[in-house]
């Protein structure tokens, strides 16, 4: 396995990563520039907010399966070392799209995304505690963090040391996108799912 296709995988990663689903299926549906809508993010969440549930999930699910494609793709041609650095671009390349002049998405469903390709068992973990977090506090953004903060250490206590490790570099650029629903949380101003 050479270094050079290392390099390789990540762009691959942040290639497809960066591939603004929001944006683009919004703009074939014939809504006006997601960019102008609610929080003005490119993710599913925002997709919603336009009232096209099917647009929505159709975000929702090319946000996740851009991150598992790079996974796999790279994963084949280069084993599991050029697996977790397409992981890392692709989930940058959401954050941070080229296209967009770096102003991406949150990267939840792409955090899930690559999870699915890497260890599809912590995908189903994050998205059973996203679910019992929500139902109960009824908050998507809490649900994603708390899922996210969890994530690495279920990875490590299942003995993938090098993903753990991954993953905590991934959370923490969650964390870091998600900093106004942070503050929003704190002083008790974040919407709630299903809120009018």
């Amino acid at each position: 396995m050479s270094e050079a296709f290392l390099v390789v995988a990540f762009l691959i990663g942040y290639l497809l990563g960066s591939i603004p689903f929001g944006l683009v299926l919004t703009k074939l549906g014939g809504t006006q520039d997601l960019r102008s809508i609610g929080s003005g993010n490119i993710g599913a969440t925002n997709v919603l907010r336009t009232g096209r549930k099917g647009l929505a999930a159709a975000t929702l699910i090319g946000d996740m399966l851009k991150g598992t494609f790079a996974v796999i793709i790279a994963g084949y041609f280069g084993g599991a070392n050029a697996a977790m650095l397409a992981a890392l671009g692709a989930f940058l390349g959401h954050l941070f799209p080229v296209w967009l002049k770096f102003q991406g998405g949150k990267g939840v469903a792409t955090y899930i995304g690559v999870l699915i390709g890497l260890f599809w068992p912590a995908a189903l973990m994050f998205c059973l505690i996203w679910l019992a977090t929500a139902f109960t506090t009824r908050y998507s953004s809490l649900s994603a963090l708390v899922a996210a903060f969890v994530t690495p250490l279920f990875l490590w206590w299942f003995g993938h040391p090098a993903l753990a490790s991954l993953f905590v570099v991934l959370t923490l650029l969650l964390f870091y996108k998600h900093t106004e629903n942070i503050k929003r949380l704190q002083a008790g101003t974040e919407g709630r799912i299903g809120a009018r």
